[in-house]
């Protein structure tokens, strides 16, 4: 899917327009892949933690940005130097258990992610129309689906992208709320950890959401894809990266991966500020959750609300049907790509209106929304340590990387990275 309104072009240190309007042209793949991390799972889940420890969790924003960029940074490097995407290139590095398994790990994780992501737009729409929710599930599967056969995603994510900047309404509330910042700042640098599953569940889900299976690879089949669309269509003409190419890709992730946490950090302050302090320590309802944005909208708190988990489920979702198709056609060696249309590559969108259907398919079994939508944060942050482990393993690896590889900084950052999500995984799951 190239992103031709978003392609890295020379840009020129400059504070005029001009040079502002260049800034934004060099982002592509990172600040799409930033946007849709912010998905309804990811808006839940923060609301969920600020509601219910309130300003404690905010040093997570801080903690994990630099953990979530390097990981996509890695994946960025990988599709760019060796022209493929990460389940391509599993495929010729490593045995097809490897290959397979990744796939797996990723086609459970989106399968849930989906299913909980249609299921919270199903429910905000509910919540402002009073529709029954199993009815507004087909009408945005069929949409999303269409969507991605029938139209250029490009334009749709393009559209839709603007629609979650209601998302710093977030920002705007949190400082109407007039929260104490001595204790924001205290909890801002200063970690706040509890040994008891509730918190480290929540932990679990806030780096599941930030750090996901499908953002990496998303990442790296986006980097072949923008390659693509600047002419580069034959592998030799997509390996390998110049110095300047790199850099343009880091600034791209970090100011994605930023734009992501910082939208993160808000949802937290501002629940905690509003829900938190009034003893609404349990989100069990989309309306509980539209809540936080009260004191800015007043009765039009559930309106502001729904327009930013639905855009951003809406670009949420095809991504996360995306990565699944790029991951299984790359992997079985099939033409993967957003740009194609659906009678070009057939067994590609078969498998992601697949993965759609099967995300679909688990919304009817009867789960809490709400509740899945956490869970879903939860499952990703589980699942993900095996994938990075692998992730790093072969950007350091010179065989695929040549010179390319690592440096110190990012291949340590993505050890510490799956170190610590496996450790929490662990710990929630022996607390008492």
């Amino acid at each position: 899917m190239p992103t031709s309104n978003l392609k890295r072009k020379n840009s020129h240190n400059s504070t005029d327009p001009e040079g502002i309007r260049r800034f934004f042209s060099d982002l592509g793949p990172g600040l799409i892949t930033g946007a849709a991390d912010d998905d309804p799972s990811g808006i839940v889940t923060y609301s969920v933690t600020g509601a219910a420890f309130g300003y404690g969790p905010l040093w997570t924003a801080l903690f994990s940005f630099p953990l979530m960029a390097a990981v996509q940074l890695m994946c960025s490097r990988l599709g760019m130097v060796t022209g493929r995407g990460l389940a391509a290139v599993v495929r010729r590095r490593y045995p097809r258990w490897v290959l397979w398994g990744a796939c797996l790990l990723l086609a459970v994780a989106n399968v849930i992610n989906i299913a909980a992501d249609l299921g919270g737009m199903a429910e905000v729409t509910h919540m402002v129309t009073g529709v029954n929710q199993l009815l507004w599930l087909p009408v945005y599967a069929v949409l999303i689906v269409a969507m991605l056969f029938y139209t250029s995603y490009r334009t749709v994510a393009r559209i839709f992208k603007w629609l979650t900047l209601v998302l710093f309404a977030y920002v705007i509330t949190a400082f109407i709320a007039k929260p104490d910042w001595t204790q924001v700042l205290r909890a801002t640098f200063v970690p706040d950890l509890h040994w008891s599953r509730d918190y480290l569940a929540v932990l679990v889900g806030i780096l599941g959401t930030s750090i996901s299976p499908y953002l990496f690879f998303w990442q790296a089949a986006e980097e072949v894809e923008e390659e693509r669309s600047e002419g580069k269509v034959t592998l030799a003409q997509r390996q390998g990266a110049t110095d300047q190419e790199l850099r343009k890709a880091r600034m791209d992730v970090v100011v994605g991966m930023f734009f992501s946490n910082f939208v993160m950090y808000f949802i937290i302050l501002t629940t905690a500020a509003t829900l938190h302090t009034h003893s609404i320590t349990q989100i069990a309802t989309a309306g509980q959750a539209a809540e936080a944005l009260r004191p800015l909208a007043g009765a039009g708190a559930y309106w502001l609300f729904t327009l930013g988990l639905i855009g951003t489920g809406m670009l949420g979702v095809p991504v996360l049907a995306g990565s699944s198709a790029y991951a299984i056609s790359e992997a079985m060696a099939w033409g993967a790509s957003l740009d194609r249309r659906p009678k070009l590559a057939p067994k590609f969108y078969g498998v992601l209106a697949a993965a759609m259907a099967l995300g679909l398919a688990l919304d009817y079994v009867g789960l809490d929304a709400v509740k899945m939508l956490f869970w879903s944060a939860v499952a990703n942050g589980v699942l993900a340590p095996p994938l990075i482990v692998l992730l790093v393993l072969l950007t350091t690896d010179r065989k695929v990387m040549g010179d390319r590889v690592n440096p110190p900084l990012l291949r340590w950052l993505g050890w510490i990275a799956a170190g610590v999500m496996t450790a929490a995984a662990i710990a929630m799951f022996v607390a008492g």
